[in-house]
């Protein structure tokens, strides 16, 4: 297994300097307007979509709703601007651990009731853990949003810890460390992030070392809630069949007492990390003799959210494409076309995975180690030529497709929700379907 991430970014920076908008402005979490593009050109069920509705409280804890008339059901969700990058050597894993243990039991449910609880409402809990946030939401018909949003408070602000559940709950995690760590793809990228982010908490693993997992205490665990989950770092999301106001009155109730900010010892204290995201360039091989398959990713420092490049990367990567043999999926591109006739690689595909401050851009391959040669040849000479020359019809082609994937990323209450809640931790703001056109629009080739 050989992962490569590449020193040099000026090709990929001109490509996007070339591609970049016309007006080239950053997506900054203060910007209101919408960009210049006429909205009388977008159709018009990309200018009827729903508004967005957004309450901030004196405490910066943000309540941000879209109210689907049609629906009779409801998404609600807790998005907090905390995941592994904002741990430390110390605490690593500490988010995740508590994706674990949030539904163990709370002060006022157990781990039986809260499941007997859901399953009677006909509803869905769940959680996930990225680099930058931790999300806890739930599925609910239109009746029960008061009791979603008492057992989301409930799991995520009181819930028990109880130290024999923290103990058992360490094989369950590290079960999940060894089948994560079968998927070459995930292991691969997660030493990407680790030499490229040397030093930081964006190198760091969601999962955490095998030994914290053996070692965080329900101490840490509590030190961590109290530390992370503050009020200005959350936003309560909810689409579907929510009222705006009745979200805001229980987000009030249930998480009005939250913490505002963090004293001076706690910013100093080994149980919080807010240093930037830096990228360094270098080269991290692992072989293994009994694998014939090299699994391998290239990658360049890339755009945060709201830098004037994020748009011109998401097309770059749509234009760049994948090819998987079994599939002969999107060729189009030169550099798939190249690698599907020339049978350089089993499979390939493009990332652009964005920050608050970085990103990282690249392309993860899969490939007889024979072959890996030819195949970084023709990756690194199909780049260097899309760095003077790219179709006007590719980009446009591009365009389509980048559209088309924002708007079915927005299909059904759940992913509304997501948007709605990752883009006010990202932007400060929710950017509307029209907006995100407009700004795919902008982008040319000159």
């Amino acid at each position: 297994m050989t992962i490569l991430n590449n020193l040099p970014t000026r090709t990929l920076l001109q490509r996007a300097a070339a591609l970049t908008s016309r007006s080239s402005r950053p997506l900054s979490t203060s910007t209101a307007t919408s960009p210049s593009t006429n909205p009388t050109n977008f159709p018009s069920y990309l200018l009827a979509t729903p508004t967005t509705e957004i309450t901030t409280f004196p405490s910066g804890l943000r309540v941000a709703s879209e109210t689907i008339p049609s629906s009779s059901t409801a998404t609600v969700g807790v998005w907090i601007d905390a995941g592994s990058r904002y741990e430390t050597p110390h605490n690593n894993g500490a988010a995740h651990f508590l994706e674990h243990m949030a539904f163990k039991g709370t002060s006022k449910r157990t781990q039986y009731q809260l499941e007997i609880e859901i399953e009677n409402m006909g509803g869905h809990l769940n959680a996930y853990t990225s680099r930058e946030q931790t999300v806890y939401f739930a599925k609910v018909f239109e009746k029960d949003v008061p009791r979603a949003m008492d057992i989301l408070a409930d799991i995520l602000l009181t819930s028990k810890l109880d130290p024999r559940a923290v103990n058992r709950e360490r094989d369950v995690i590290l079960r999940e460390m060894r089948e994560v760590n079968k998927s070459n793809e995930e292991l691969v990228l997660d030493h990407l992030h680790g030499t490229a982010f040397q030093n930081s908490g964006l190198g760091r693993t969601i999962l955490g070392p095998e030994r914290n997992i053996c070692t965080l205490s329900r101490a840490d665990l509590r030190e961590y809630i109290d530390t992370h989950y503050l009020a200005p770092q959350m936003v309560i999301a909810g689409a579907g069949a929510v009222d705006h106001g009745r979200l805001c009155e229980l987000a009030e109730h249930y998480f009005g007492g939250l913490r505002v900010e963090l004293d001076d010892a706690e910013r100093e204290s080994d149980a919080v990390c807010l240093d930037e995201g830096k990228f360094v360039g270098s080269d991290v091989r692992i072989h293994f003799k009994s694998d014939n398959m090299v699994h391998m990713a290239l990658a360049y420092e890339g755009a945060s959210w709201t830098s004037e490049y994020a748009y011109p990367l998401m097309l770059l990567q749509t234009l760049i494409g994948g090819y998987d043999r079994a599939a002969g999926k999107n060729v189009t591109s030169q550099l798939c076309y190249d690698v599907a006739a020339s049978e350089l690689a089993n499979s390939i595909s493009t990332f652009n995975t964005c920050y608050k401050d970085t990103g990282l851009f690249g392309l993860y391959a899969i490939a007889d180690k024979e072959r890996v040669s030819d195949l970084m040849a023709s990756v690194m000479n199909n780049l260097s030529k899309m760095a003077d020359h790219i179709r006007e019809e590719d980009v446009e082609r591009a365009k389509t497709a980048l559209k088309a994937t924002m708007l079915m990323g927005l299909d059904g209450n759940t992913n509304v929700c997501e948007d709605i809640g990752r883009q006010l931790l990202t932007y400060g703001r929710r950017l509307t379907p029209a907006e995100i056109f407009g700004r795919i629009e902008e982008v040319t080739v000159e």
